[in-house]
């Protein structure tokens, strides 16, 4: 039988742009191919039943990356750590070919861990096995949580020895297929400002205005700042919903950003164990530049350095205009996801306001855990709740000032919704907060047992509680 993996209808949109924008490459040949994650999610997404495609076949098309279309490993630049870096570009990976999901959108097939390309400088291009798993995970527990984000297809390994600085050497390698809406960056606009070509930016605008951007007409004169100040909206409203579930992605480099507001491309990220600011992700940002609480400002101003490419084919007031729409996404879309965490469909943006901002006081002070406490809210809700403020997780282990507040204001809130409205409730808070959390300490409790003896099995058991929100 043919590989349905193979015979899918591919398209060739970023293909045809033309070689402006990528670099023709082959992949890397390894010397074993073990599949360790498939996802069949994705695969019903794409018009695949699960059951007839094979092991082989997704080694066959995403380890050997048997292919008749070109790998194409896309050209972009980037501003890292607050310094602009022209020697960027897919080091370690290509678009491996695009295809249609049963919702009738585009999709790409992206590899990382796929070998070495004009772009990998003095780097190997490969993954480690840690790494990949670290994605998977990621890009699984975001999934659910309502974030938009891109996620994993398949996890292979391939029997290599890598040697990293940032992991007990030498150490298991992998090859990851990632399965997002696009790999156009702001950082492939960005290289196209630095060798001054607007004609390759507004073409670049056109693709992409016409594949992810449904709502705007393509021939309308100002179809461009309509999809500046779409994307401003669809990036903070993307790193609104970060807040909201703990999430710290560790590097928002603008070459780690993507022009469908998409979150790709996790390396160092983690989950806030407390509600704190300052949290860190990657043990290299000395400077806190990522930390947690700097992520809505950072991605602001990743939006603020695309105007500068953009501004080759745009109007400076058009750009400016398209800006000033961040802060009301952000604070909405915010509001929003932590009302529907604290089990509320909908509240008035004053008791809204009220209730969030309480509540993160609370947190920061009590430093209670974060997804702790959203679980144990979703474990514990009942109607003595609204009777008395003091059965409200009675069995809190601090009393303070803020905390009681938070108890007074969400017992009188309660008594504001009708007593069905209750279970509606409860059925919000399990979806909006699994008692199963991404912190290190739980990634590290199901690495250590792949790397000392190969066992797999806390991994798919993590990946089936996370997918069953528990």
């Amino acid at each position: 039988m043919a590989n349905p993996l193979l015979t899918l209808t591919y398209e060739t949109a970023l293909e045809d742009l033309g070689n402006d924008y990528y670099d023709v490459v082959a992949a890397a040949e390894f010397p074993e191919h073990i599949l360790r994650f498939r996802n069949d999610d994705i695969l019903r997404q794409i018009g695949l039943d699960p059951e007839q495609v094979s092991e082989d076949d997704f080694i066959e098309a995403f380890g050997f990356f048997h292919s008749q279309r070109s790998l194409l490993a896309l050209r972009y630049h980037g501003y890292q750590f607050g310094q602009y870096n022209p020697q960027l570009g897919d080091g370690r990976g290509f678009v491996y070919g695009q295809v249609r999901g049963v919702d009738g959108e585009l999709y790409d097939f992206g590899t990382k861990g796929s070998g070495r390309t004009p772009y990998s400088r003095t780097a190997d291009g490969r993954l480690t096995l840690k790494g990949g798993i670290r994605e998977v995970l990621a890009a699984e527990a975001l999934h659910q949580l309502g974030v938009r984000t891109s996620r994993c297809l398949s996890l292979i390994e391939t029997g290599e020895s890598l040697w990293r600085m940032d992991e007990p050497s030498p150490t298991r390698s992998c090859v990851m297929v990632r399965f997002s809406r696009s790999h156009i960056r702001f950082g492939t606009f960005e290289r196209l400002h630095y060798i001054q070509r607007p004609d390759l930016i507004a073409k670049l605008l056109d693709h992409a205005i016409a594949l992810y951007y449904p709502e705007i007409d393509p021939h309308s004169e100002d179809r461009y700042k309509q999809f500046y100040g779409q994307l401003v909206q669809r990036v903070a409203q993307l790193v609104a919903q970060w807040m909201a579930a703990g999430f710290c992605h560790g590097v928002l480099n603008t070459d780690n950003m993507s022009i469908t507001g998409e979150s790709f491309d996790y390396g160092p990220y983690a989950f806030i164990p407390t509600y704190d600011l300052k949290f860190t992700a990657a043990y290299f940002d000395y400077g806190q530049r990522y930390c947690y609480g700097n992520q809505p400002g950072i991605c602001r101003l990743n939006l603020e350095l695309l105007q500068m490419p953009l501004g080759l084919v745009m109007e400076k007031e058009d750009l400016e205009a398209g800006i000033e729409l961040f802060d009301e996404a952000y604070f909405s879309t915010y509001q929003q996801f932590m009302t529907e965490k604290l089990g509320f469909e909908q509240l008035n943006k004053a008791e809204a306001q009220e209730l969030v901002s309480l509540t993160t006081e609370m947190l920061k002070k009590t430093q209670i855990g974060y997804h702790e406490f959203f679980a144990e809210l979703a474990k514990g809700l009942n109607l003595h709740w609204r009777k008395d403020a003091s059965t409200i997780l009675c069995d809190a282990p601090f009393s303070m000032a803020e905390w009681d507040q938070w108890r007074e204001l969400y017992h009188r809130l309660l008594n504001q919704v009708e007593v069905e409205e209750m279970f509606a409730m409860g059925d919000r808070l399990e979806d909006r907060n699994p008692q199963t959390a991404l912190l290190r300490p739980v990634i590290e409790s199901i690495w250590e047992p792949i790397s000392q003896a190969n066992n797999w099995n806390p991994f798919y058991n993590l990946l089936a509680r996370i997918a069953a929100k528990e």
